[in-house]
């Protein structure tokens, strides 16, 4: 795969000279600024006229603005990254939602002297405008451009990749303690969302940060949701430092009385101090402080976060403070765009839409692997009331919001915590219940020691649906769920099937349901596939294949997606007088033996075919298969190449690993003998495939 393109202007630079902001010991010295509205509009028809925003090239150049002309270029950054989104696709309400707090820690911070690590990435799009990447945003997500997330080979600005949630502050604890060992005095910080605090990683890291004492500063972007909205306590707890008036009205009249005691006295001390509890006890009274502050942080907030002045006063502040610090800041997801601010979980991320009114491309797709499984679940659940879904943080995308809507009592959105929803399920299954936890497959790679720990050890049968496996395209490396094969295949107890169309994902939903001797997966890839069997489908029986077509001179054997790949070669391999037998596996664990072998016996080679990593998945296994009943014959394994794959369309992605159609009739012929002749006497031949950038 191609490398990440060179960013533009991406030269280091000092900070502008400042006045030195006096140093704060507690929240209760800051000024209590008043909320202001961000204005509201619609974004206008693109024009040429000069704007702040083209003079804008890396932070050096947001830090010689006034106060005045940051809130201008909030509102052109705003409409600049509608219009460009509305063209490409991406994540919109995110980045709208922290426009005036990233050009704050900007103003503010010597980037990248200074270290800012982003947690996910869905809000950087203005850190990238903001780090001379302004030009190069029109390729954001599209193949050979920007990355949609944060890259550590795409910018100097780029500290930490981020792609999956709640890892910036581990990862910032890291950087601060290499400051420690090297004695240097820069800052650094971590911006998590509270979507991503309800990940145990971050409470992991906030439990270390606190302990260790260094100097780190949290900035906790409040938005209320992640994707969809927050679950659980920690999202309770936030919600009430929200709402409560109390805080912030106890904090003033403890500032006045501070006031007005002599300067120099100790009693400014004792009461700052006090003062910061007597405000916490208004807002808390049964606790003795705040969460934060009682695990050693020195909170600061809640604050506007679209108040650009009092932004760049408190991180002033903030940035002179010792030890570990939690900035709470108080954001609007979709701020100042109307569309995007009301329906946020819309416009998260999403295709092109129409930037004047936010109305998006109509989809001419039909039913999806997502739909099938869902209506089918319901279906089940309709009559079994020992079926519960769960998910963590992605109700929509995994399509167990429809679910809920049935049987909301019945449903759990765990939040950012996979490991919790797995072993959460492991749970209801020992109690007899039928757990199904639907997650991407990307996502559940984080919670793979569960699964071999207390689901799989213990032939728990927790049914597990993956969504997203395969390339999923636009989102890259971070998100292809092309893992999974692989590093489910190993686990001793566990079934693993992938449909090859939404008819066998219904039947293969139905099949895990009812088995209850351990676990078992689904994996099936975005997006839908029409049926490839229209005569209807084959009863899924455990470990049985399904002969799609019958040939005597080559066995291509198929897995999930894949199938659709080897019944398209067939044909070619066809038109050139070859018949193949097509075997659409159905399970990558247990093999149907029985079938594959009879098909390499009787055809003298084999190619599979999956879509995921060759290293240890589908093919690998049929190679092993094999070998153990010494079968040496002509063998060659079609998938993803042992590197990263790029973002792009899944179609380019796929032509570029020689995972097409032709890639698999190439393999076939290049394992035959001879070819022979076609009925028509003239041979066809296959072009050459050029070298692609990723094989």
């Amino acid at each position: 795969m191609r490398h990440a393109p060179t960013p533009i202007g991406t030269s280091h630079f000092t900070s502008a000279t400042e006045k030195e902001a006096p140093r704060m010991d507690s929240q209760t010295e800051m000024d209590s600024q008043p909320e202001t509205q961000t204005p509201q509009y619609a974004p206008q028809p693109e024009n040429h006229a000069p704007r702040l925003l083209d003079q804008i090239n890396s932070p050096t150049d947001v830090k010689r603005l006034s106060s005045e002309q940051l809130k201008t270029l909030a509102q052109e950054i705003r409409v600049y990254l509608t219009q460009t989104v509305a063209k490409t696709g991406g994540h919109l309400a995110p980045s709208l939602g922290v426009v005036e707090l990233t050009l704050a820690l900007h103003k503010v911070y010597d980037l990248p002297k200074d270290k800012l690590i982003w947690d996910v990435g869905h809000q950087g799009y203005v850190h990238k405008i903001l780090t001379g990447r302004r030009e190069q945003l029109p390729t954001i997500r599209q193949h050979g451009g920007l990355s949609g997330f944060l890259r550590i080979d795409e910018s100097p600005f780029d500290l930490f990749g981020a792609g999956h949630a709640s890892t910036s502050i581990s990862a910032a604890m890291g950087f601060a303690k290499a400051r420690d060992f090297r004695g240097s005095k820069h800052s650094v910080l971590a911006l998590i969302g509270d979507g991503a605090l309800t990940g145990g990683m971050a409470l992991e890291g906030l439990n270390n940060a606190a302990d260790d004492g260094t100097d780190i500063t949290i900035v906790l972007n409040d938005n209320e949701m992640s994707i969809a909205e927050n679950v659980g306590a920690l999202a309770t707890y936030l919600a009430k430092l929200r709402m409560e008036p109390l805080y912030q009205a106890g904090e003033n009249t403890a500032k006045r009385m501070i006031a007005g005691m002599p300067v120099g006295s100790n009693l400014i001390k004792k009461a700052a101090k006090a003062a910061k509890h007597t405000a916490t006890h208004f807002a808390t009274p049964a606790h003795k402080g705040l969460l934060f502050e009682e695990m050693g942080f020195t909170y600061i907030g809640p604050i506007d976060g679209h108040d650009l002045s009092n932004l760049v006063n408190v991180f002033q502040h903030v940035k002179r403070l010792k030890g570990p610090v939690l900035v709470h800041v108080l954001t609007v997801k979709g701020k100042g765009i109307p569309y995007a601010e009301a329906n946020s979980r819309t416009y998260h991320g999403l295709g092109k839409f129409s930037p004047d009114d936010g109305k998006t491309e109509a989809k001419t797709a039909g039913v999806s692997f997502t739909d099938a499984f869902v209506e089918t679940l319901n279906d089940l659940a309709e009559t079994d009331d020992k079926i519960v879904g769960i998910t963590a943080a992605m109700p929509d995308g995994t399509g167990l919001n429809k679910f809920a809507k049935l049987h909301p009592e019945r449903f759990f959105d765990v939040g950012i915590a996979e490991q919790h929803a797995v072993v959460f399920a492991a749970g209801l299954a020992a109690e007899g219940f039928k757990p199904v936890a639907a997650i991407y497959s990307t996502f559940l790679q984080r919670a793979y020691d569960p699964i071999i720990h207390d689901v799989a050890l213990q032939h728990l049968p927790v049914r597990f649906f993956l969504d997203r496996g395969g390339l999923v395209g636009d989102d890259g490396g971070t998100h292809h769920g092309v893992f999974d094969l692989a590093y489910l295949r190993c686990v001793p107890n566990l079934v693993l099937m992938a449909p090859k169309d939404t008819d066998e994902m219904r039947a293969m939903t139905r099949f895990a349901l009812s088995y209850d001797a351990g676990p078992i997966a689904v994996r099936y890839p975005r997006g839908g596939q029409d049926s490839l069997t229209p005569s209807g489908v084959c009863p899924v029986e455990l470990g049985r294949a399904e002969v799609l077509r019958r040939g005597a001179d080559t066995a291509l054997v198929a897995l999930g997606a894949g199938v659709k790949i080897a019944l398209d070669a067939a044909d070619i391999l066809a038109r050139q007088g070859i018949e193949a037998t097509v075997i659409n596996a159905r399970f990558c664990k247990p093999l149907d033996a029985e079938t594959i072998l009879s098909a390499a016996r009787r055809c003298g080679s084999v190619v599979t075919v999956e879509d995921g990593v060759a290293s240890g998945g589908f093919g690998s296994a049929v190679l092993e298969l094999l070998s153990e009943q010494g079968l040496a014959v002509p063998t060659s394994v079609i998938g993803l190449p042992d590197h990263f794959i790029e973002h792009g369309p899944v179609p380019v992605l796929r032509d570029l690993a020689g995972l097409t159609a032709e890639d698999m009739a190439r393999r076939a012929l290049a394992l035959l003998p001879s070819r022979p002749a076609p009925s028509n006497g003239k041979a066809a031949v296959l072009p050459e495939k050029l070298t692609a950038g990723v094989r």
